[in-house]
């Protein structure tokens, strides 16, 4: 079996890789029945002489593999037929603007492995970047919050090299009394913890932030019980009841926005959840937040000042409650946001490095055990030119023209 790294063709350029030099090492030593190829790059985060100086071979032609592995979706013409690819299709949501993708990749007869679909029986993902996103999109709230109160300026988080790099940038300011409010206990709200630990701000009871004035920066970190009550007031412990009955619920975030400066939204939100920071609570007098960090971002989503994806060029705006529109950051009367879609591009080293790891701990092995563990068999989206069963439900969005 031969295993491809392709090349990144998306626009804006993604430096990120699947597999590190070291890690396709690594995978060689486990695996000498592999063989390896990756395609040339001007533009990945490992240079082609670094795979080359470690016995990997490097070239154009990726005809002669079996298995392909990239980050972003792919152009069209760019598409080998009769392969196995693995990349983020963004189609499993029905994303309009990628079924042409999926169409070709039925036409051309290929099997899909979207890396969102690689899940473990609990349909837990298994692999992704959320950390990273995590971890950059905590320091680009705060780097938000020291230019809307000029602060401080810290660089873009782009032209620093690692987490440790973001951290040491972030340790040299002096924040004011602040509170924060981090969202989510997943990888992404673990990575902006990672980030406010690294700074070691100090974490309280979610009681105490709610109720107590610190003469220091603070934070909490809260789950869906946290920010969501029964509309009925019967009072649950089990988040369980949640997230089988999320119609039966309404946010409960107003009790933070009246109290937090910052909130960075690290959660993952269903598509019956209710929505958490609406327009109403913005606009409330006694609503204290003025910087939104929107790590999930989810546009026109469950956060209301989230009216679109902030690009990494461009990673702030200014939000108007009272008009629900976009203004410059700087408006007195305006929510700074930030809501980048592509954090982890930011860190494409550490990122790659990350991701490289997951896959081989997880998706590596099912190629030579027989998949004993159905991971293949979860994560394969399309065979034969069709929809595995698994995916049926795409098969509407697939025959729309």
């Amino acid at each position: 079996m031969k295993f491809g790294i392709i090349k990144e063709r998306k626009n804006p350029p993604d430096r990120r890789v699947v597999f590190t030099p070291e890690e396709l090492v690594r995978l060689k030593n486990e695996h000498p029945e592999a063989t390896i190829k990756v395609e040339t790059s001007d533009i990945r985060v490992f240079t082609d002489e670094q795979y080359s100086e470690l016995g990997i071979e490097v070239g154009a032609d990726m005809t002669d593999c079996d298995v392909l592995f990239g980050v972003k979706e792919i152009p069209l013409d760019a598409l080998i037929p009769n392969k196995k690819y693995f990349f983020f299709s963004h189609t499993i949501k029905k994303q309009v603007y990628n079924r042409k993708l999926l169409q070709a990749i039925l036409e051309k007869n290929i099997e899909l492995y979207d890396h969102e679909t690689i899940v473990d029986t609990n349909n837990k993902r298994l692999i992704g970047f959320g950390r990273y996103a995590g971890i950059v999109g905590a320091y680009n709230g705060l780097r938000g919050f020291g230019i809307k109160y000029e602060l401080f300026t810290l660089p873009k988080a782009e032209t620093l090299q690692s987490k440790d790099d973001l951290i040491a940038r972030l340790k040299r300011q002096t924040l004011p009394n602040i509170k924060i409010v981090l969202t989510g206990n997943g990888k992404v709200g673990m990575g902006a913890k990672e980030i406010l630990d690294g700074m070691k701000l100090k974490q309280v009871a979610i009681t105490d932030f709610l109720t107590k004035n610190y003469s220091e920066p603070v934070y909490t970190q809260i789950d869906v019980l946290d920010y969501n009550k029964r509309i009925d007031g019967t009072e649950i412990t089990d988040k369980s009841d949640f997230y089988k009955n999320p119609t039966l619920y309404t946010s409960n975030f107003e009790r933070f926005s009246k109290v937090a400066d910052i909130f960075m939204a690290g959660h993952f939100h269903g598509n019956d959840a209710p929505d958490i920071l609406m327009r109403e609570m913005l606009m409330a007098a006694d609503c204290k937040i003025k910087v939104v960090a929107d790590i999930s971002c989810d546009v026109d989503g469950p956060i209301a000042c989230t009216i679109k994806a902030s690009t990494i060029a461009d990673p702030f705006f200014g939000f108007l409650p009272f008009e629900n529109k976009e203004v410059a950051h700087t408006h007195p009367g305006s929510i700074m946001v930030m809501s980048v879609d592509n954090l982890p591009c930011e860190l494409p080293k550490d990122a790659s490095e990350g991701f490289g790891e997951m896959f081989m701990e997880h998706v590596i092995p099912a190629f030579f055990n027989g998949d004993k563990d159905g991971i293949l068999q979860r994560a394969k989206m399309t065979e034969n030119g069709k929809l595995t069963e698994r995916f049926q439900y795409l098969q509407s969005y697939v025959d729309e023209k």
